[in-house]
């Protein structure tokens, strides 16, 4: 009887301890189980939509997107007829004005034109003050190596103003050596006087050292040949004044943000412009026709 009691108990323990392992088996798989995550389902978490980021990259890096979004191209501009200059009603026209303007309409944009301080041109476009630089800017290593620029659109030369009944004495460089020149600061004309080593006061504007000159506080000016054509010489505010030496010859661009995609949409806005005529008609309204470079 004793032997069938404890048989019967050694019985029932073995089937308690077979219950609890299997209670404990299961339970692990399922902890197990819940912690695994599929790899399908990993990656697809971890994806983002390729063409969707690139767009918003790509939207993000536009300087076209960004000038379309607000509806306006800021120009930035200084006083230089015959390229940016005011009429009677205080509206800004001259060669690059209209260009601008024109470009600006092809965007589905309006052009809004703002003077600036052309020292200070770089640091206004990196701020977004402005969205371009387009007043007869020389393409000078400094300004192609900070800024996305156009194709050339225009022929230039930096050229010695000094009064006319003056004129014949002022024949070439050498002769220029003795006199104290007014230039605009940043310009392309600062640059020559430093590179021939004259003596120079910088200002503001091409205009103001055609005033320094007119009035007697400088002997001389350089300035663009451009603006020298328009605004020196006999039917002018300046009759009095004439240009002699040539001090060399460059080209006029248009300055956008590094890595603007604008620049290529407007050089294929010359390249159009150039042949449907409209750029060469702009061009004789303000007397600069023999000035634009063929695209």
């Amino acid at each position: 009887m004793k032997k069938l009691i404890a048989l019967s108990l050694t019985m029932m323990l073995s089937f308690s301890l077979a219950a609890c392992g299997s209670t404990d088996s299961s339970d692990s798989k399922t902890d197990n189980a819940s912690d695994q995550t599929t790899p399908d389902d990993t990656a697809a978490s971890d994806q983002t939509a390729p063409d969707d980021t690139a767009a918003s990259n790509d939207n993000a890096d536009s300087d076209m997107a960004y000038v379309k979004d607000k509806g306006s191209l800021v120009v930035g501009i200084t006083n230089f007829e015959p390229m940016d200059y005011q009429d009677a009603d205080g509206n800004w026209i001259g060669f690059d004005a209209d260009l601008a303007k024109a470009f600006a309409e092809s965007l589905g944009v309006t052009a809004e034109f703002v003077e600036i301080d052309w020292d200070n041109k770089i640091f206004e476009l990196d701020g977004k003050n402005i969205d371009c630089v387009w007043n007869g800017m020389t393409l000078t290593d400094e300004v192609t190596s900070a800024m996305e620029c156009s194709n050339a659109y225009c022929n230039n030369a930096q050229v010695v103003i000094v009064p006319a009944d003056q004129a014949d004495l002022y024949q070439d460089t050498d002769s220029l050596k003795e006199l104290n020149f007014a230039v605009e600061s940043g310009s392309a004309g600062e640059a020559q006087a430093k590179a021939n080593n004259f003596s120079y006061t910088p200002v503001q504007q091409q205009s103001a050292a055609l005033m320094e000159v007119a009035a007697g506080t400088a002997d001389a000016a350089i300035i663009d040949s451009l603006m020298a054509a328009a605004m020196v010489g006999e039917g002018t505010g300046y009759a009095d004044l004439t240009y002699t030496v040539g001090l060399n010859s460059e080209e006029y661009g248009v300055g956008f943000r590094k890595g603007s995609d604008l620049a290529a949409a407007l050089n294929d806005f010359f390249v159009s412009s150039y042949a449907d005529g409209s750029m060469t008609e702009c061009a004789k309204t303000y007397g600069v026709q023999a000035a634009v470079v063929e695209q």
